[in-house]
């Protein structure tokens, strides 16, 4: 039996290691697992690059609402939890840690290092979520660098290598300076920026009278990779240099001027350079006229030797040193503060490049279309979050460039004949591989017959292995013997759920898609459920640099894990909302509740498993409350299937703490029946299921208190008790147990005894204080021994047919002052007096007062109900009480 005060100090942690040691959530390895009840959860594997933050405590926690619902609620839940240390991340938390650079070691080396950093991290952060009370199967955990993910990811390639679906190009590509490393343009985001517009005076060469323009750019580092120079064929004004050749300020190299549409009218002088690289347009410039080729700027973000005097200074130094050479040359014309939007590489903030370098690609421009239509076959919750896949779909512009030069990461399975180049990749058996230290799988080059190999140095994106944890999670491989790929649980695939945030779905959501749709031929997943972010109460987001993060650490210190838990729970899935300590207290007072309830039901009904009583046995008010939560099991049912969690949660707390608590249990503390007590033990072992999901260790503290313990030990059949078992989260999700009751008779009767039991408070009466008579104008027919009773009324009488003998009498008019105010001015005075002397005429939806007709718009009326008899009346809801108390 509970006793004392809750101590989720001590609950929680308790049960956090029993559940991890006891295995509680494992999912079956040896036993087959019926595909058409096994749910399955396709859960993102965080980045190892730091410590756990809001977003992970509210993310996991979505995402175990659904796992503990579904586990109860249909069958074996396949729950598994994954590490991303695999990539840039990694690799910079490791040069951070050790204050070291990748580039000194040789790669094997610095991949142990990594390795070691992340083993740490990985340690702490599976602590942090074992401390949440996560329901994950920590049986089935995975790194994105382990030798079996490596293969995996390697098999993706040879696959998708042979499909034809995968090309090596020297093209210009996304470069971060920073990083060192070509990236995709999922890994880029927009950054407002402080810059400077110049405006450049450029010489027409082929000039005699020193004829000249104006180009304005916030990149004159670029003046020595200028190729060209492009004016939209629309703008009259400067046609006439079309065909003319411009000479670049302070290189002197002369460039071709040319018309193009892509040029912006509106932008500076309307005029603009072509440099390669700048951007987009400066590649398809390049592209489409066949430009020269001069690079500037190298792959550490430094002037080449193209900059001449410039060479060796880093881009953002060379810009400044050009733009005092321009005003001293007399060339810049003008220099004014802009602010714009800058592409960044989202790990590290650093402005792209755009260099021609050689990588490797999956195709993906060719099927966006197709990539669109796979995308509508999920559910989406919420569904307005297609919409972003739908635009990153459409708005994409390159291949999914998918080798990085860095060194931690998993190699590419390929290596290069030295004569001809022919690609030779590894066999499907022998993965994983590593060029640097494997041999390729042939002896010759088997176009040329050379015998000498280069390896490929370069490693896969880290997103081209995140985006096969379904195939991962399924046990993806391939079978030598058989010729085919094959999956260890095959009943996971599709997987029934995808959760994830909505700032990823570029990233991870649709690359997921891709590559699993183009191995399996089908979607991976049934549903995605997509969370929204964690702000700050004033609704910013969160950053250190502001000062205004909220650490998961402080907040749990302070308040339960089940708090948080209903915190989690208080917004619609995909919204940002804020952090607002408020909700967690809010938590911590229904925790409280639940607890002391549970303590008083079971001094009420001190027997675990109350026989079922007899046909009749069950009074009226008994029948009422279980057929009301056979209806909030459906509801709730329904909420939970849909993720509305914050329905869920706000319903069933009202439900418990007005219904079933207010009501109904105060009702029955004045009973001594075994159809109270059955009443309650049923209605509470149904509370404490569906309060399971989302208060996670409050229940599971009181199920084994209050029935998993106490059905052992009389050797209960558990299937009997409602499905009584060792924890509350593998026990079913209830049902409705289809009792018939009058709802609306039950609902207005227990208004009645609410409003009885108000009226005795207020005037200092014991709840067992004799009420002489008392009439109800309702039909409580049926409900009226549990009005007398409790309520201890002498004399009841029920008109359930018959008008209430009040009259709605108007105590008052509002005025709308807003509108009132500045039509009538000096009349509002006039107004307010003949209200205050009742000299007015309602007409309908109008106001005939002081000489004026107001409109419904701009009065309200007070109204309220008045009883001229014998007694006094009291209201609940819609229902009309009058009492009659001499005592």
């Amino acid at each position: 039996m509970p006793s004392g005060e809750y101590d989720p100090d001590a609950v929680e942690p308790r049960w956090q290691r029993r559940w991890v040691d006891e295995e509680t959530y494992a999912y079956p390895d040896d036993d087959p697992v019926d595909p058409n009840t096994a749910f399955s959860i396709d859960t993102p594997p965080p980045t190892v690059s730091g410590s756990l933050h809001m977003g992970h405590l509210y993310g996991f926690t979505l995402q175990d609402f659904v796992a503990r619902f579904e586990r109860m609620n249909g069958g074996e839940t396949f729950f598994p939890f994954g590490y991303d240390d695999n990539g840039i991340a990694s690799e910079r938390l490791t040069e951070d840690e050790l204050d070291i650079r990748h580039q000194d070691f040789e790669r094997r080396e610095f991949q142990a290092k990594c390795r070691e950093v992340c083993s740490r991290y990985e340690e702490q952060f599976t602590e942090n979520v074992q401390s949440l009370g996560v329901s994950v199967d920590w049986d089935h955990t995975y790194q994105t660098i382990e030798p079996r993910v490596q293969r995996v990811s390697q098999l993706s390639f040879v696959d998708l290598y042979d499909q034809g679906r995968e090309y090596r190009e020297k093209a210009p590509a996304i470069w971060c300076p920073e990083c060192e490393t070509a990236i995709s343009q999922v890994e880029t985001e927009d950054d407002e920026q402080a810059s400077h517009f110049n405006d450049i005076a450029f010489p027409v060469a082929s000039s005699d009278d020193a004829e000249e323009f104006v180009i304005s750019t916030t990149r004159p580092e670029l003046l020595p990779a200028c190729v060209a120079v492009f004016v939209h064929p629309d703008d009259d004004e400067n046609q006439g240099l079309v065909g003319e050749s411009a000479e670049v300020p302070l290189f002197g190299h002369e460039v071709p001027i040319i018309a193009d549409e892509r040029v912006d009218m509106e932008t500076g002088s309307g005029i603009v350079m072509c440099c390669t690289f700048g951007d987009q347009n400066d590649i398809e410039w390049y592209q489409v006229h066949d430009l020269d080729l001069r690079v500037a700027i190298d792959e550490s973000g430094h002037m080449t030797e193209v900059a001449e005097e410039y060479e060796g200074l880093h881009s953002s130094a060379a810009g400044e040193a050009i733009v005092e050479d321009l005003e001293e040359a007399g060339a810049l014309l003008d220099r004014r503060d802009i602010s714009h939007t800058v592409n960044v590489h989202e790990r590290c903030g650093t402005s792209v490049e755009f260099l021609v370098t050689e990588q490797w690609y999956i195709e993906m421009l060719d099927k966006t279309d197709e990539y669109l239509e796979i995308g509508r076959e999920m559910e989406w919750s919420p569904e307005k979050m297609f919409s972003r896949y739908e635009h990153w779909v459409e708005g994409l512009q390159w291949d999914w460039l998918i080798s990085r030069q860095r060194s931690s990461g998993i190699p590419f399975p390929v290596w290069y004949c030295g004569d001809c180049g022919e690609v030779v990749v590894a066999e499907k058996g022998d993965l994983p591989v590593d060029p640097l230290s494997d041999d390729p799988p042939v002896d010759a080059c088997p176009a040329c017959g050379h015998d000498e190999f280069e390896p490929e140095n370069d490693v896969l994106d880290t997103w081209a292995t995140s985006s096969l944890t379904p195939l991962i999670n399924a046990g993806w491989d391939w079978d030598d013997e058989a010729g085919e790929f094959t999956m260890d649980h095959p009943e996971l695939y599709r997987f029934d759920l995808r959760p994830q945030g909505h700032d990823i779905i570029s990233f991870w959501l649709f690359h997921t898609l891709v590559k699993c749709y183009e191995h399996t031929g089908e979607v991976p997943f049934e549903e995605t459920m997509i969370n929204g972010h964690v702000l700050d109460e004033n609704r910013e987001k969160m950053s250190k640099s502001v000062g205004n993060v909220v650490e998961p650490e402080v907040v749990l210190e302070e308040f339960p894990v089940d708090a948080t838990r209903y915190w989690a729970a208080g917004t619609a899935v995909g919204d940002d909302f804020p952090f607002k300590e408020k909700d967690l207290r809010a938590g911590e007072k229904l925790i409280r509740k639940l607890w002391n309830a549970s303590k008083l039901v079971e001094s009420l009904a001190p027997e675990p498993y109350p026989d079922e009583p007899a046909d009749g046995e069950l009074r009226e008010l008994d029948r009422w409350l279980l057929a009301e939560l056979d209806g909030e099991i459906e509801r709730l049912t329904e909420l939970f299937e849909d993720r509305a969690f914050s329905k869920a949660r706000d319903e069933l707390r009202s439900f418990f703490w007005n219904t079933f608590c207010d009501d109904y249990l105060e009702i029955a503390k004045q009973r001594e029946d075994d159809a109270a007590a059955y009443t309650l033990r049923t209605a509470h072992r149904r509370f404490l299921k569906l309060f399971a999901p989302l208060l996670a260790h409050v229940t599971e503290e009181l199920w084994h208190d209050m029935y998993a313990d106490a059905a052992s030990a009389l050797e209960t059949d558990v299937t009997v008790a409602d499905g009584a078992c060792d924890s509350i989260h593998l026990a079913d999700w209830p049902a409705p147990i289809g009792i018939d009751a009058d709802r609306d008779a039950g609902a207005a009767a227990t208004a009645v005894v609410g409003t009885l039991r108000k009226y005795k408070s207020e005037n200092q009466l014991p709840l067992n204080a004799e009420l002489d008579a008392v009439e109800v104008y309702a039909d409580v027919r049926g409900f009226e021994d549990d009005i007398t009773g409790v309520m201890h009324v002498a004399d009841l009488t029920v008109h359930p047919d018959e008008d209430a003998p009040v009259e709605t009498v108007v105590t008052g008019i509002d005025l709308d002052y807003a509108t009132v105010g500045p039509k009538y001015g000096d009349q509002v005075g006039d107004i307010e007096a003949a209200l205050a002397q009742a000299e007015y005429e309602i007409d309908g939806d109008e106001l005939h007062v002081a000489g004026v007709t107001l409109t419904e718009e701009e009065f309200a009326i007070e109204e309220e109900r008045q009883y001229q008899g014998d007694g006094e009346l009291l209201e609940a809801d819609d229902v009309v009480v009058i009492v009659r108390n001499e005592g």
